[in-house]
């Protein structure tokens, strides 16, 4: 194990990390859980759940969730113990937690029945960290990670395996890398991420200058600043800012296969589906949501609460709340109704045939 912090020595951080544990599912009765979910029992409280599945996966033992009346039927006829509802609703065969939003409530139990492993601290011996690196005592650093020069890495945070983290970064407390994660040097990362595997933060952003033909690589020497509970899927590049920082909000749930340039400034909340590419400097606003495959083109402002449908190519500012389709995106309901028009164009060029067919020929 080579140059473990001095901190890290004192704390005991640079004892051996053992393996992950799975942690054992607890069983639990329905009572527990409705206390869990500030919920109420209807039926048979004492009844004791093991697990969470799908009405039509469910089997003895089982909870299973209903959020309107097709699924608690299904719900009702299936073989699982006991439903999450949030409507007024009855059964003479099943007991019933009723809660103020199901998919919420299915959000919050889950982790009761599938809890996530456990990494216990310590550094694993293959792994490499710097001297000067300080590395909380509660922190776990898996096999073959890196962990460069003067960074930082806050309590109970976990490098599971493979990762590297360059010089002079920072991640916050509770901050899990998933296997494969690189983050280059200079970064800071918030408290309570997820960053999944495959992902790199703070690549070289692409840009280039034409000198004499050639094309010049301008120096991309700024940074990225992700914040507190942020969460990036799998094989997710974040470029770094040529100057200034690249930054995604608190908050910011970003799906796997999604680029973000440099100098791109992402708000609070916001949600980015599976390919999403944001091109240079675009400023996002808090809780937008950008479908998948979006694409926005470089220094753009899109304002709070916007919504861009799927596959739209956003080339224009967008005002706070607004609603685009299409690309070039536009408004949604004239994209909707264009949609429409493309629709029946065949029909009405079958109309216009027929109707040169009855006219009389020029001339004649």
């Amino acid at each position: 194990m080579a140059g473990v912090s001095r901190q890290s020595q004192s704390t005991g951080a640079g004892s051996r990390a053992g393996p992950a544990k799975q942690t054992v599912n607890m069983p639990f009765t329905a009572t527990e859980i409705a206390r869990e979910l500030q919920g109420e029992v209807r039926g048979d409280g004492s009844i004791v759940l093991t697990g969470f599945a799908p009405a039509d996966r469910a089997k003895p033992g089982d909870l299973t969730f209903a959020e309107n009346e097709t699924f608690f039927q299904r719900a009702d006829l299936s073989a699982a113990s006991a439903i999450l509802v949030s409507g007024d609703y009855a059964s003479h065969r099943k007991t019933l937690i009723k809660v103020d939003n199901a998919r919420v409530a299915f959000a919050r139990v889950l982790p009761l029945f599938f809890p996530e492993p456990i990494f216990p601290p310590g550094i694993h011996p293959s792994a490499v960290v710097a001297a000067s690196a300080v590395i909380d005592p509660t922190v776990h650093v898996g096999p073959h990670c890196t962990v460069g020069e003067n960074t930082r890495i806050g309590a109970k945070s976990v490098l599971q395996g493979g990762n590297h983290v360059g010089g002079n970064c920072q991640l916050g407390e509770q901050t899990v890398l998933f296997p494969n994660v690189t983050v280059y040097p200079r970064i800071q990362i918030g408290s309570r991420v997820r960053i999944h595997s495959g992902t790199v933060i703070g690549s070289d952003g692409f840009g280039y200058v034409l000198d004499q033909g050639m094309h010049q690589k301008i120096p991309q020497v700024g940074t990225v600043i992700i914040g507190d509970d942020v969460e990036i899927g799998a094989c997710v590049t974040v470029d770094r800012g040529t100057l200034g920082a690249t930054i995604i909000g608190k908050g910011t749930k970003v799906d796997n296969l999604v680029q973000i340039a440099h100098n791109v400034v992402i708000g609070e909340n916001c949600l980015l589906i599976a390919q999403v590419g944001i091109a240079g400097s675009s400023k996002l606003g808090n809780y937008a949501v950008l479908g998948g495959q979006v694409g926005v083109a470089g220094h753009l402002k899109l304002g709070n609460q916007v919504m861009v449908g799927a596959q739209a190519g956003v080339m224009r500012d967008m005002k706070d709340g607004e609603h685009v389709l299409g690309s070039p995106a536009m408004e949604d309901r004239q994209a909707k109704r264009q949609i429409i028009a493309l629709q029946q164009l065949p029909d009405l060029i079958r109309r216009i045939r027929d109707l040169e067919k009855r006219m009389p020929s020029a001339g004649g």
